[in-house]
Order: C-alpha cells, then structure tokens, then sequence
C-alpha cells in the first residue's frame, strides 16, 4: 500500500503544533505529491499557526474538561458527540490512509473514528509522561514515537520507537546566523544574550523572575530576547520601553534566529521547547510549570538536569533563585561549556526524518 493521503490532529499548545508541522515537512520530503490534512480544535491556536505553516485545517468543536468549571463542563458530552460525528465525516471525505495523533483532545476524536473504520492510527508523543489522549488511544496504535526511554510504562513495548521530537528544520542549521539574527531582533552581535521563553501562551513566574531581573541583566552589560506570551507582553511592554540591548515580544515566530544569537536561554520545560534547547545545544536554566498533567515538565527537566545537560529551578524557588543563578552561569564560559557538551547527546535533529521513515515502512508492509 502507497501512502498518498495523512491526517495529522492534535493541538492546544505549540508543544503539539510544531511537531505536527515537523511530521508533515518530513513527509512531504519523502513523497512530494502526499496530500496532507490536518485536524484541530476550533478557537485553539493550531488554527493559526497551522495556516501560517502553509497547510489546510479543519477544527472539531472539541473542548477539554475544566477544573473546578461544573458549568463549562455540562457542554463536554455534546460537543464530545458533535466531534466525532464531524470527525466521520472529514475521514469519509478526505480519505485517508494514516492517520497521525500528536496529543490533544482533537486528535482524540479522530484516532477513535479512525480505529473504528480501520485507518491505521500512529502517535508520536512529546513528553517523559504521557498525555492522556496518547494513552487512550495506544491500543489501536501500529507504532508509537516517543522522545524519552522508559515509556513501556505508558504503551506496548512492542509498538515504542525512540524517535525524539520533531523539530523545526532551520533550528537543526545555525552555524553562521548571528550576525543575522542580531541584525533581525536590532540587537549587537558581539554581546552575551539570553533568551527567556514561557511556552507559546506565556508564564506566569518566568515571567516574574524577568521582570526582576532585567535591568540587572542589561546594567551588567547583557541583552536579551524576552517571548512574554500574548496575555503579559502589553503590562511588561508598558513597564519596558525600548531600549538598547532588549527585544520583547508575544511571540517570536523567528526561533532560528533566536537561537543563533542566545547565549543562555531561560525557558519553561515543555517538550518541544527542550527538544529545541537540545537540537540547538544551548545551555540553559529550565523552570518546570506546576500546573501541567502529572507534572510532566518536572520529569522532563529532571532527565537533562540529573545528565548534567541543564540546570534546574523549581517554579516555587524561581523568583528567590533565579537572578544569581542566571548571572552565575553567564559569567562561567566552564560551565557553559559543560552543558552544551552534555546536551549533546540529547539532541535527536533527524527525529522528524525518523518519524516519517517509521510511518512509510509500516504502510507499506499492508
């Protein structure tokens, strides 16, 4: 059997999204003429981002259960409905001969309509945790990529491949960048910069622990590169003005250039964005978010942090900690180095090419 035709789904957060595209990119780069669809949840952000990756999207009225939110929740069982019955409807339609879940409750809807029908399903998961949509839909699985060792815990032995997570393709490519990448952000290329990043919906306390920092951090002569996530950047843009040596924004759609000019980045833990700081060796602070499913980026950062690839705050100590740290490091070259050495070996840049050589296999044994 010939793959022509895939569905990708999943979303909610850029965690889901960028390997998604990742997935796609390297599939086309495989078969030129695929035909690609992808499935997400209407009113979430892979509604944007996806179209602007230059692929079509349909959304599925799908929303998650809300904590503490009874109210919100009595719509759950009816748009849970109307989602699989749309889910039928696009897998009638479009046809396909694959379909491909990254996590997120739309791919949850689509991988059961597709078990049902007998379209093979594959789940590419992120996380040293898996998400609960991954976990429910393994049993209909033919192969399951995954970023960390140890996930038999979570699925069938048999069906794991240690694949990574996909990343941006100009990530894997740096080398001779910075000049560019400073000229790109107005930022001087012969400074040591840090790039603050809080996941593609901002956070909270990195947040907090920049707006601490930051003269401290452009006064030592430092610049820096702050994504503050959309709901923070109009308060912390009103509190920081431009200025020499400091680019703030929502979102930096440029990462490649991002991480070209970094010399330290401080970031949450989320999948995509350690595969990221791994890919780009990079060394870096990571401060773990409290309010995830089974704290799952504590997990993540742990398996850098105890390696000696990264170093580690928790979110609860960030505020007190941080700022030394962060100086600390960005004054010592040695360990700098140390970490980069060590990241090293947890970069995984062809997880992508990878992905798609495990799904070409597969269908065409059928």
């Amino acid at each position: 059997m010939q793959l022509q035709k895939v569905i990708i789904s999943g979303g909610g957060t850029g965690g889901h999204i960028y390997p998604a595209i990742a997935i796609a990119q390297a599939l086309q780069q495989r078969i030129p003429d695929l035909q690609l669809l992808f499935v997400g949840a209407e009113g979430k952000m892979e509604m944007e981002k996806v179209p602007k990756a230059g692929y079509t999207i349909v959304g599925l009225p799908i929303r998650g259960l809300q904590r503490g939110q009874w109210k919100a929740n009595l719509t759950f069982p009816f748009r849970l409905a109307a989602s699989l019955w749309k889910a039928r409807r696009i897998l009638r339609e479009f046809r396909p001969d694959a379909v491909i879940g990254v996590g997120g409750y739309a791919s949850g809807a689509i991988g059961q309509v597709a078990a049902w029908n007998n379209v093979p399903i594959f789940l590419q998961e992120q996380n040293a945790f898996a998400g609960l949509t991954n976990k429910l839909l393994a049993k209909y699985a033919r192969k399951i990529c995954v970023a960390y060792p140890g996930m038999e815990k979570f699925f069938p032995k048999e069906r794991i491949v240690l694949t990574g997570n996909p990343v941006r393709q100009d990530i894997q490519h740096l080398e001779g960048l910075r000049e560019k990448a400073a000229a790109h952000f107005g930022l001087a290329a012969d400074r040591k910069t840090v790039l603050v990043l809080g996941g593609s919906l901002g956070a909270r306390t990195v947040n907090r622990c920049i707006q601490k920092e930051a003269l401290r951090l452009l006064d030592g002569g430092y610049q820096l590169i702050w994504q503050t996530g959309k709901g923070y950047y109009d308060a912390l843009r009103a509190l920081f003005p431009p200025q020499k040596g400091l680019y703030i924004s929502d979102f930096v759609y440029e990462m490649h250039y991002a991480y070209a000019l970094a010399d330290v980045v401080v970031s949450r833990a989320g999948a995509l964005s350690v595969s990221e700081i791994c890919v780009a060796q990079k060394p870096c602070i990571l401060i773990p978010s409290p309010n995830v499913a089974e704290d799952h980026q504590t997990k993540n950062a742990l398996a850098l942090a105890e390696k000696g690839a990264a170093l580690m705050v928790k979110d609860s100590e960030a505020e007190a900690l941080l700022g030394d740290m962060l100086m600390q490091l960005l004054a010592d070259e040695a360990k700098q180095a140390a970490l980069k050495n060590s990241i090293r070996a947890f970069a995984r840049p062809d997880a992508a090419a990878q992905i798609a050589e495990v799904i070409v296999s597969e269908i065409d044994k059928a």
